[in-house]
Formats: structure tokens, sequence, C-alpha cells
């Protein structure tokens, strides 16, 4: 992030609160007003903001807000404030232990800030009871990421989205929810016509002014529909044979679980409420695009089923070895700036840091070590929805 100087006051570069894409703003004072612009040196938007972060400056006024600490009603200093809710804790504490108390946290915060609270809870406090509100958004993503890879780790980057030439954007109507980064996507559809976009999306929403093809799916069908394109992959030929047998587990059962739920293109279409034409044309056009990006969101998450939704979509970059290539990945685009950033650093109450989980031990021990934590939490705390 680029520094704004002002006189002698430097302003540094700072991030929109807003949406998953995680914009990069300048700020700068003009007389008693405060105006942001896009920072053109910042990767993700590269200068461009939505019409939410070009109004960021217009909600720095200070009516409403809390101004300083209020303890009982009253305002107090920090000190006295930090003082209170130490003592509070420390009561609460040694009457009923540790696991009496929790922290809520947002995915709005700084990474920096996630990485504290969390150490401060499970390493100092001893218990793991620090969750996010990422639990009520991502957590069937973390859930599909480490089922399928080991780790909750997103194979990769908004480059490749300009890169690909598919892109298959499932359960996000990214025009309204990511409009910086849909925008980067229009201009790489202008910059190469050749590009071909697929939406599928119950609706008709404005995301698919840009699709070649939109498939209105029946809500809850996904799975069938990608299943249906993981046995269609088998049959065609199109399987990374080679990918599979050094790098992946138990494809065979996949490929024996798609074929038996949606082993043919008139029984997908028949799940998932639309016509075979449009079915056998994704299809294909997945088969055939080896440079392939499917992007998937809160359509895809925030379902009853929706880690094996998401597993279901990695499992067709799996199968054909798109994964982790320059324009081909499954990627899952969050909801929050820094979604992602918590879960690195172990912001959910079944994570310890970086990855590592309560599962193993040894990790719990080198975790402990690192931090030379007095109380290390031993175990997963209460999750948000516990």
């Amino acid at each position: 992030m680029n520094a704004v100087t002002i006189g002698t006051r430097v302003i540094p570069g700072t991030t929109c609160p807003y949406c998953g894409v995680g914009c990069g703003v300048q700020v700068r004072q003009e007389h008693q007003a405060v105006a942001v612009s896009g920072d053109p040196q910042h990767p993700a938007n590269h200068g461009r903001l939505c019409s939410k972060g070009a109004a960021l400056g217009e909600t720095l006024d200070l009516e409403g807000r809390l101004l300083e600490p209020m303890v009982d009603g009253q305002a107090v200093d920090w000190a006295h404030a930090l003082d209170r809710v130490a003592s509070r804790f420390g009561e609460v504490i040694a009457a009923h232990g540790p696991d009496a108390v929790a922290f809520y946290v947002s995915g709005q915060l700084l990474t920096e800030d996630y990485y504290v609270a969390n150490k401060l809870m499970k390493g100092f406090i001893g218990s793991g009871n620090i969750d996010t509100n990422s639990r009520l958004c991502m957590s069937t993503a973390v859930a599909a990421h480490k089922r399928a890879f080991g780790a909750d780790a997103v194979p990769g980057c908004y480059e490749d989205l300009e890169l690909a030439d598919l892109v298959v954007i499932v359960g996000s109507n990214t025009a309204w929810a990511h409009p910086v980064l849909y925008q980067r996507l229009v201009a790489a559809k202008q910059a190469r016509p050749g590009m071909r976009v697929v939406v599928i999306d119950p609706r008709r929403t404005a995301t698919c002014d840009i699709a070649d093809l939109h498939l209105g799916l029946r809500p809850g069908s996904d799975a069938f529909l990608f299943n249906g394109l993981l046995d269609f992959l088998r049959r065609e030929d199109a399987l990374d044979w080679g990918y599979l047998e050094a790098s992946a587990e138990g494809f065979s059962a996949a490929l024996s679980t798609a074929c038996e739920s949606a082993g043919s293109i008139p029984q997908v279409a028949a799940a998932c409420g639309l016509d075979e034409a449009s079915v056998l044309a994704f299809y294909r056009w997945f088969a055939r695009t080896a440079r392939t990006v499917t992007v998937f969101s809160q359509g895809i998450n925030q379902s009853s089923s929706g880690v094996d939704k998401a597993n279901a979509i990695i499992n067709v970059h799996l199968a054909t070895g798109r994964i982790g290539k320059p324009g081909a990945c499954p990627f899952s685009i969050t909801g929050q700036p820094n979604a992602m950033g918590g879960r690195e650093v172990g912001g959910l109450a079944n994570q310890l840091a970086a990855h590592m989980d309560f599962e193993d031990p040894a990790a719990v021990e080198r975790v402990r070590c690192f931090w030379q934590a007095p109380n290390m939490a031993a175990g997963p705390g209460l999750k948000a929805i516990d």
C-alpha cells in the first residue's frame, strides 16, 4: 500500500472494509473533509473502487460514534477500561475456568489483530473459545478445502480469472457482491473476446450480462451438476490420470459415486431442471478448456450440503489436474475482506494457527513453544453456532 503525504502529515494506505475483494484505498484530507480513491498500486483493485468504496469518506463523521470507552454508562480512560475487562475476565475464569469466557471476532479485522486475539485466548487464557463470523459464511468452504487438500488453502489468485479461457461462476452474483473483481473479469473478456463465461445460478442476475451461457438450475442441485460433469469427463477420456495417480487419493470412489448419482446428461438435466443441450454445452466447454477457473461463493457455502457442493466443484479440477496452475483452479471468493486472513492465523474455534489443528498433539506443542504460552488450550472451543 502507498502512503499519501498531506503537508507534513502522512496518511498510510488502507483497505476497504466491505466485500471480500479487499481493495486498496488511498486517503487524503481536503479542508475539513476526507476523500478516498483507489490505490493504483494495489494488486486487488489497481486503482478501481465501487460506489461503496468510493463513498468511504462520507462514513467518517463523528455523529453517533463511540469516541471513548464507557463503563456502566460513564466515560473512562483506556487504562481504566482495560483494567475493568481484565479483572472481570480474571474473576470469571477463577470461578468457572477458562472455558467460561469467549471472543467473537470478525472478518473485518486485520490479520495481525486476528493473530493476537487468537494467541491471547488459546495460548494465555487457555481456551479454544474464539470464533469468527466467517463461521456463518465460509466454514463450509473451510471444511471442503481441508477434506480435499488437507489444509484450508485456496489454490488460486485474482490474476487467474484474467488468464483463464473459461470462467465458471457458481452461486455468486459477482457483479454486485464483488464489483471490482467483476470489473476485472469484464475487462479481461473485452481484451480477449474468446474467453467464455458460464454463470450457474437459479436467478438471472447482473453477472449474467457477460455470460456466454447461463444455467438457471434448480436450487440445491449444484452437486448433481458437478457430479455429472465428473462422470462426463470420465466418459470423454478427459481425466488427467497421471496427476490423479501421483497426487490424489480416493478418486475411484468419487468416480463411482458420480456415475451412480449423475451418470447421464438426461439424468443431470432432469435433476437440475435444465435442458440437455445447455448441460452438454457446459460439459464440453469444461472438458476442452485447460485454463478453467471455477469461482464459487455464498450460494454454494450457505447450504445444508455446502461442503459436498464445494467438494464436487473441487473434484472436477482435481480430476483434470487444474489445480494451482495459471488460469486454472477452483476459487472460493470470500464475503469479507479478511475472512481468509483470519482462517490463516487460526481465528476459528477448531483451529490452532497457520493451518495447524488441535487433532495433532505435535502441532499443539509446536504452537505452545512458539508462543511461549503458559496456558495452552488442549482442544477446540465452542463455535459461534454452539
